[in-house]
């Protein structure tokens, strides 16, 4: 958490902690899934786990805890996958990060129309103004939501891009994980 700052909020450290951890483990990486606790209840309830995760000793008690789970199946649509997720209570929150292409809003007007979900995701990889970002979108309990953005031709701590509405429908598919 060393490019982390301090005054941010908890899950907005969070989701900067899954960012850069996200960020050693390189590019061309599949999403990844995150069970957010809070750091207090958790070196309370299970002094080991919080040991083993490094979370042992005085620290800010409204911190969270990112606690990576299983991959996520190849091959199955994320959002597909996401509505197969409940949560137990002792997760206040979750986050994702996804790698996925973009164009630039002047792009927008050049997309050609009726192309099938695969044709468009092949003009989108071919389009010479693509960027490739990595999002990490995290969401609490409580509807509070915050994403990291991460372009990989700017690959750089100091370029990462924070807000809390940056990837909405992202943040909404997370939000609904809790709903019962």
């Amino acid at each position: 958490m060393s490019n982390t700052p301090m005054a941010a909020s908890p899950l907005t450290r969070a989701v900067l902690e899954i960012d850069e951890y996200a960020s050693g483990l390189g590019w061309d990486q599949p999403a990844r899934l995150f069970a957010l606790v809070d750091t207090a209840r958790l070196r309370a309830q299970e002094p080991a786990l919080a040991s083993q995760l490094g979370q042992e000793g005085p620290q800010e008690s409204a911190a969270l805890t990112p606690v990576e789970q299983e991959e996520i199946p190849a091959g199955k649509p994320l959002d597909e996958f996401l509505g197969t997720i409940a949560w137990p209570d002792a997760v206040v929150g979750c986050a994702l990060t996804v790698e996925r292409l973009m164009l630039p809003p002047s792009a927008e007007a050049s997309v050609p129309q009726g192309l099938s979900e695969a044709k468009l995701a092949k003009w989108v990889a071919e389009h010479p103004d693509r960027q490739e970002v990595r999002m990490t979108v995290g969401v609490l309990r409580d509807g509070t939501r915050d994403s990291a953005l991460r372009l990989r031709e700017k690959d750089s701590p100091t370029e990462v891009l924070t807000g809390g509405d940056l990837v909405p429908g992202l943040a909404e598919a997370l939000s609904a994980t809790f709903e019962d």
